[in-house]
């Protein structure tokens, strides 16, 4: 198996050896695949250790280290030990910053603005070496302090990263319990019902006489003519007309008035 797929135990990684730096050198001036595919299996420990800083994150730990090892192949191309003899002191900035436009490009659902996702990356990975360190997790003024960033900074990290993730509706509400019901379902629709509602309320606060909301009344709630409302309440069938026809008009400015405070 080509060692770019391997999934070895995890080594600390250590400077170059006298042998690994002459194998440094002959690669350096013939490019051998050979010499490469060696110095890459010499050097993994590195490129593994630097992506286990991202472990927890929303990709698997071996895509990480996959990503890690190509940032390891370019440091092996891009390394002259003329302009720097420490091979890992070129390599380590090159594989982590393999890992970060990973994230960048591939994983961030959200694009943030590039100095904000640089910032935020920075703080997942002060904030899992503080964890590691302390046994818990730390507290935005801890993460602060080791980046030598204001607390406003860390907390607009902070938010950034929850709102750059984003969560299909087809995955299950709770996410030990595979067989829960999606996300999906836990979404509210359009409820008609509630603009009858408001329409009501709106109506009843219309200033409406007693004698225009007992005409309503008898009319739309028991079902009267003009001429039985007139007979009920001793007038003309014309004076009911009238009066519907400005308790009418009342409750539609009432309605109206509520949908233009709502626009």
């Amino acid at each position: 198996m080509s060692p770019l797929g391997g999934t070895q135990a995890l080594d600390a990684p250590n400077a170059p050896t006298v042998d690994e730096t002459a194998l440094l050198l002959r690669y350096v001036e013939s490019r051998d695949p050979a010499l490469k595919e060696e110095l890459v299996r010499r050097f993994l420990p590195l490129a593994r250790s630097l992506a286990l800083r991202y472990r927890g994150a929303s990709e698997q730990l071996e895509d990480l280290i996959q990503v890690a090892s190509l940032g390891l192949v370019k440091a092996l191309d891009g390394f002259d030990p003329e302009r720097g003899p420490s091979f890992i002191a070129y390599a380590a900035p090159t594989i982590l910053g393999e890992l970060r436009r990973h994230f960048r490009d591939r994983v961030w659902e959200l694009r943030l603005p590039r100095a904000l996702q640089e910032r935020t990356m920075a703080v997942q990975d002060a904030a899992r070496r503080l964890g590691d360190e302390f046994g818990s997790a730390p507290t935005p003024s801890q993460i602060a302090q080791q980046l030598e960033f204001s607390e406003k900074e860390v907390a607009e990290a902070l938010q950034a990263d929850e709102a750059r993730r984003t969560l299909s509706f087809d995955v299950p509400r709770h996410r030990a319990d595979a067989e829960s019901a999606p996300m999906i379902e836990t979404v509210g629709g359009s409820e008609p019902g509630f603009e009858r509602v408001e329409t009501q309320l709106a109506a009843e606060d219309a200033e409406l006489e007693e004698r225009e909301r007992l005409v309503l009344q008898l009319r739309f709630e028991e079902d009267l003519t003009q001429y039985e409302i007139g007979d009920r309440l001793g007038v003309s069938q014309m004076q009911v007309s009238r009066i519907m026809r400005r308790a009418l008009r009342k409750l539609l400015e009432a309605v109206q008035g509520e949908a233009r405070d709502d626009a």
